[in-house]
């Protein structure tokens, strides 16, 4: 049985229906992209998953048991979570944003104790920071910041980690640098990741498993190869796609898309 689940999940905001009865399985040990046009209900299951949201009905497992039972210390210490675009208060330092990821281990107000710095210190050299950790994270680049991020969700120390658009606003050798790492935390540190992702050929590229969403609801999950075709994508994006083979990755990969519904496309004379 997977360590993370969802039963019958129903998600909304006031009386809106956003998540309607998911029922979705995250593979262990494996890479698994959620995708969808925008509004979908990605993020928020996401959210869910990691109890920054409540549901509505239906339950989130984490090892067998409903996460709403469970206490925060005891879900942070199982399962770490990187929103899309998180801040940090300005001058704080890399090392000390890292050093935050270690809060769901301390007790009261204790202070960070050698075998906590072991982490953090090994968290910023995997993750490419430590030689600007005394830098504030406010001054570095949008990858270095991410890459800070990363650290500081892998002091938790968890197998799971939940991360929402990570490549967002990063050009693409830092996009690249970013999902390598992800795929480099999975293979060598045998981190489970979730990520909301939109560019399909990542999602195809570095996935093990892609999850296919539209109006809230689960339109197909597989491999790369199940869901990157032109009928998959034309149920959940309404486009019209040529696939092709990437020639280095032998993945799938959208070559051209174009809208099926011009329909509500203003026209400017």
């Amino acid at each position: 049985m997977s360590r993370l689940f969802t039963e019958n999940l129903r998600i909304a905001y006031g009386s809106q229906d956003i998540v309607n009865n998911l029922n979705l399985t995250i593979p262990d040990g494996k890479i698994t992209a959620i995708i969808g046009p925008n509004g979908c209900g990605k993020s928020t299951v996401l959210k869910t998953m990691a109890r920054i949201l409540s549901a509505k009905s239906g339950a989130v497992f984490l090892d067998g048991k409903d996460i709403t039972m469970e206490k925060t210390k005891k879900i942070a210490q199982k399962m770490a979570i990187l929103p899309q675009s998180p801040d940090a208060p300005e001058g704080l330092t890399v090392a000390e944003l890292v050093s935050y990821g270690r809060f769901p281990y301390q007790k009261g107000m204790g202070r960070l104790q050698e075998a906590d710095w072991k982490v953090i210190n090994w968290a910023m050299e995997i993750t490419g920071v430590s030689h600007f950790k005394d830098r504030a994270v406010d001054a570095l680049s949008g990858g270095q910041r991410q890459r800070a991020w990363i650290a500081m969700a892998l002091v938790q120390e968890t197998d799971i980690i939940l991360l929402d658009e990570p490549t967002t606003y990063l050009d693409l050798s830092h996009q690249l640098e970013i999902l390598e790492l992800l795929k480099h935390l999975n293979e060598k540190e045998k981190r489970t990741i979730v990520m909301v992702i939109h560019d399909l050929n990542h999602a195809a590229r570095f996935a093990d498993h892609i999850v296919a969403m539209k109006a809230g609801e689960l339109v197909k999950e597989g491999t790369a190869e199940e869901i990157i075709t032109p009928e998959i994508l034309q149920r959940v994006f309404n486009i019209d796609v040529e696939v092709g083979l990437d020639p280095r990755t032998k993945k799938p990969m959208c070559l051209t898309y174009d809208l099926i519904d011009r329909s509500h496309v203003a026209v400017i004379d």
